[in-house]
């Protein structure tokens, strides 16, 4: 039986729960890209976690996009990653 993790919403709405395996797969790339990278664009971030999950060839079960959003959000309200600013196009960096 797979774990859940509980998420959280940056704005207190009801969040989802997700595998934990996948939650911490996304986490590890989406970080990984601020880190090396600076500040990035929801869709740098997208296009830099599929490219990693291309090149170590890592198959990912279900919408890799929905997944991100929710990964991003959660690590928002942890306050692991920050936006920086609030006109589109929106940048996140680590906190």
């Amino acid at each position: 039986m797979e774990q859940k993790l509980q998420l959280k919403h940056p704005a207190g709405k009801k969040a989802i729960r997700m595998d934990k395996d996948k939650y911490e797969l996304l986490a590890k790339y989406l970080l990984a890209n601020l880190k090396s990278n600076g500040n990035s664009t929801h869709t740098e971030l997208l296009n830099s976690i599929t490219d990693g999950l291309k090149k170590d060839k890592i198959k990912f079960m279900g919408s890799v996009e929905w997944h991100v959003e929710w990964v991003k959000l959660d690590l928002e309200a942890n306050k692991k990653i920050k936006r920086i600013g609030d006109k589109s196009p929106i940048k996140y960096s680590l906190t």
